[in-house]
C-alpha cells in the first residue's frame, strides 16, 4: 500500500508516468457456429401441380374481321358475374330492378285478366289445359322468386339510415317485413302465393282457385311509380295506363255478363246473350254500350235483369265519370307547361298593346319567348333550381355548365371548388340578334361567359367594325368586373350576332366568393393586369404608329379615347422617340 501510495503522489507530479495496475483484458467470446441451411426439399412435381395457383381466366384476344383489330372478349367469368344478383337492390335507381317489376306486372295482369274468363268463359278445355297451366306456373315462379329472391335483398330506409342486408346473412325472409310500412305489402305477397290450386286433385282444375293472386297488386302500382321516375314524357305512359283501367272494367262487366246470361239461361230473353257469333266480343260490346251509357239495348224482362242492369248503369255513371277525370288531369298535366307559356306571352302581349308598345319591340318580345321556350322547354330555369336544396344544385350545374366554365382560360388554375361556388351564381341569359350585350363606355358591372352562339365586338372609327367574333366558351368584360387599373368602363360594343345564350356574373357575387379563395383571387387580378396591359400595348401601339408616320388621326379622331394610363404611356413613347 505504502509503495503504490508514493507512485501515485509520483503521478500527481509527472503525468507521463503510466499507472502501475494493468487494464483488464476483453474477454474473447468465440462465436456460435452457423448452423448450414436446411437442405431444399425436393417436390415432386405433382405436389408442385397441386401446390401452384390456379391460373386467373385472362381476357381472350378475338380478332374481328370487319374491323381488322384484336379486341379482348370478356372471359366467361365475368359474364356469369354480370348476370348475378347482388346482394343488395336499390329500388329507386336500379334499371334491373325496373325490368323484373315489369315481369311481375306481366304475370300479375295475366292473373286479372284470364282467371275471370276461364272462370266464365267456356276457354279453359281438356285439349288446350296443359298451355294454361304452363303459363300459370311461370306466373307463380315468377312470384316466388320476387319473395324469396328479389324481395330480401331490397334496401329500405329507417329513421333516415338505408338499411342493406348483409351478404353474409342472407336469409329467405324478406327483412324488411318487420318494419311495420311493409307488413301490410308483406303479408298480402304471401297471400297470393297459397297454392290453394292443389285442390285441383279434390274439386277438379277450377280457375277460381287462383283468385288469390291478385293480390300481389302493389307491385303493379310499384312498378307504374318506379317507370314513371325514368321516363322522359311519362304522360305518355299514364294516358295508355289510363286506357287499359277502361279496357279492363269492361273486360270484368262483359265476363258479369255473360254469367247473368248462363244464369238466367242463353237465349231464354231478348237482353240476355243469344249464344250466337263470338261469345266475348257479343258480351264485350254489350259491356261497352252499358257502362259508357250509349242506350239502344233490348229492355231487360226479369227481375234479375232490371236489378243487374241498374247496377251496370249506375256503376257505369260513376266509373267512367272518374276515368274522365282522370283522363282529364293527364291530358293536363302534359300540357301544364304548353299552357304557362301560352298565358305568360298573352300577358306580355296584353301589357304591349296596353301602354303601345312599337310593333318593333313587340315583335323582338315575342322572338325572345318563342327562342327561349323552344330551346329550354322553359322560361326561367331558376324557378326549377329554387326548389331544389344547395347541393342538388351544385350537382346539376357541375354536369351542365362546368365543362363550359373549365374551358375559360381566366379561371384555369383556381380552387376546384371557387369554381363550384361560382357555378351557383352564373345567371343564363338570351339575346336577339343584334342586341347590345354591352355598350362602350358604360360602367361594368358584369362579366360574361358564352354558352351558346356568337357576339361580336366592335370598333373603328363609327364603333360598325367588326373587330373580333367571340364563340361559345369565350369570356369577356373581365376587366371592368375586376377593377385592374380603374377599367370600370366598357372599351368596346358588343353586339349578339344571333341567338346567343350567354351566361352573367355580377361584381357583387364575385366578390362575395373571392373572399374565401384569396390565392385564386389572386391568380385572376394578375391574368387580368396581364389582358389590361395587353390591350393598352396594342392601342399605344397603334397611337404611336400614326404619330411616327406623321399623321394625327389617333390625336384627332373623336372616336379615339385613351384613358389615364394609356395617355401616360404615349407620352412617354413620345418622350423616348425625340
Amino acid at each position: 500500500m505504502r509503495e503504490r501510495t508514493n507512485h501515485y503522489k509520483e503521478k500527481l507530479s509527472d503525468t507521463d508516468i503510466s499507472s502501475a495496475e494493468t487494464s483488464p483484458t476483453t474477454s474473447f467470446v468465440e462465436p456460435k457456429p452457423r448452423q448450414p441451411p436446411p437442405p431444399i426439399k425436393e417436390e415432386s412435381k405433382e405436389e408442385k401441380e397441386t401446390e401452384a395457383p390456379e391460373p386467373l381466366e385472362q381476357d381472350e384476344e378475338h380478332y374481328c374481321d370487319m374491323l381488322c383489330c384484336k379486341f379482348k372478349r370478356p372471359s366467361l367469368r365475368k359474364r356469369l358475374q354480370s348476370l348475378m344478383i347482388p346482394h343488395t337492390i336499390d329500388a329507386y335507381t336500379d334499371p334491373h330492378y325496373v325490368f323484373w317489376l315489369f315481369l311481375i306486372t306481366l304475370s300479375f295482369n295475366w292473373n286479372c285478366w284470364f282467371i275471370p274468363l276461364r272462370c266464365v268463359f267456356p276457354f279453359q278445355t281438356s285439349n288446350n289445359l296443359f298451355y294454361w297451366m304452363v303459363m300459370d306456373y311461370t306466373c307463380d315462379a315468377i312470384y316466388l322468386l320476387d319473395m324469396f329472391v328479389f324481395q330480401p335483398r331490397l334496401q329500405f330506409i329507417k329513421g333516415g339510415d338505408i338499411i342493406v342486408n348483409p351478404p353474409n346473412k342472407m336469409s329467405l325472409v324478406p327483412f324488411h317485413w318487420n318494419t311495420k310500412l311493409c307488413y301490410v305489402a308483406s303479408q298480402l305477397d304471401a297471400a297470393s302465393v297459397i297454392p290453394f290450386d292443389l285442390l285441383y286433385a279434390v274439386i277438379g282444375f277450377q280457375p277460381v282457385l287462383r283468385i288469390n293472386r291478385v293480390l300481389k297488386y302493389r307491385t303493379f302500382f310499384e312498378f307504374n311509380d318506379r317507370l314513371e321516375a325514368i321516363l322522359d314524357k311519362a304522360y305518355i305512359y299514364r294516358y295508355i295506363r289510363t286506357t287499359g283501367y277502361l279496357l279492363f272494367i269492361l273486360h270484368i262487366n262483359a265476363c258479369i255478363y255473360y254469367w247473368a246470361s248462363t244464369y238466367e239461361g242463353l237465349g231464354t230473353t231478348k237482353w240476355v246473350y243469344d249464344g250466337s257469333g263470338n261469345m266475348y266480343l257479343r258480351c264485350y260490346y254489350f259491356a261497352v254500350r252499358t257502362l259508357i251509357t250509349i242506350g239502344g239495348l233490348a229492355e231487360p224482362q226479369t227481375l234479375f235483369e232490371i236489378l243487374f242492369q241498374l247496377l251496370n248503369y249506375f256503376s257505369g255513371v260513376f266509373v267512367f265519370s272518374s276515368l274522365i277525370g282522370q283522363m282529364r288531369d293527364v291530358i293536363g298535366a302534359a300540357t301544364a307547361g304548353q299552357s304557362y307559356y301560352r298565358a305568360s306571352i298573352d300577358k306580355t302581349i296584353s301589357y304591349m298593346n296596353t301602354n303601345k308598345i312599337p310593333k318593333v319591340v313587340q315583335n323582338r318580345v315575342r322572338s325572345w319567348y318563342e327562342y327561349t321556350w323552344a330551346s329550354q322547354g322553359m322560361l326561367d330555369e331558376s324557378v326549377i333550381m329554387e326548389e331544389m336544396p344547395t347541393k342538388m344544385q351544385l350537382a346539376i350545374a357541375i354536369d351542365v355548365n362546368l365543362s363550359i366554365v373549365n374551358n375559360v382560360d381566366l379561371f384555369k388554375g383556381c380552387d376546384s371548388q371557387m369554381i363550384h361556388d361560382l357555378l351557383l351564381r352564373l345567371k343564363s341569359i338570351v339575346y336577339l340578334p343584334g342586341d347590345f350585350v354591352c355598350k362602350k363606355g358604360e360602367i361594368g358591372r358584369e362579366m360574361y361567359i358564352i354558352k351558346q352562339g356568337a357576339v361580336q365586338v366592335l370598333g373603328g372609327p363609327d364603333d360598325q367594325t367588326v373587330l373580333v367574333t367571340l364563340k361559345a366558351g369565350a369570356v369577356f368584360g373581365e376587366i371592368s368586373l375586376l377593377s385592374v387599373g380603374g377599367g370600370n368602363r366598357r372599351t368596346a360594343n358588343v353586339v349578339a350576332q344571333g341567338f346567343a345564350n350567354l351566361f352573367i356574373l355580377d361584381k357583387k357575387n364575385l366578390s362575395e366568393i373571392l373572399v374565401h379563395y384569396p390565392d385564386s383571387k389572386k391568380l385572376l387580378m394578375k391574368k387580368a393586369r396581364y389582358v389590361l396591359n395587353f390591350e393598352i400595348y396594342v392601342r399605344v401601339s397603334a397611337f404611336s404608329i400614326n404619330v411616327l408616320l406623321g399623321t394625327k388621326q389617333a390625336a384627332s379622331s373623336p372616336h379615339t379615347h385613351l384613358s389615364q394610363t394609356e395617355e401616360q404611356a404615349v407620352i412617354a413613347f413620345t418622350a423616348a422617340n425625340d
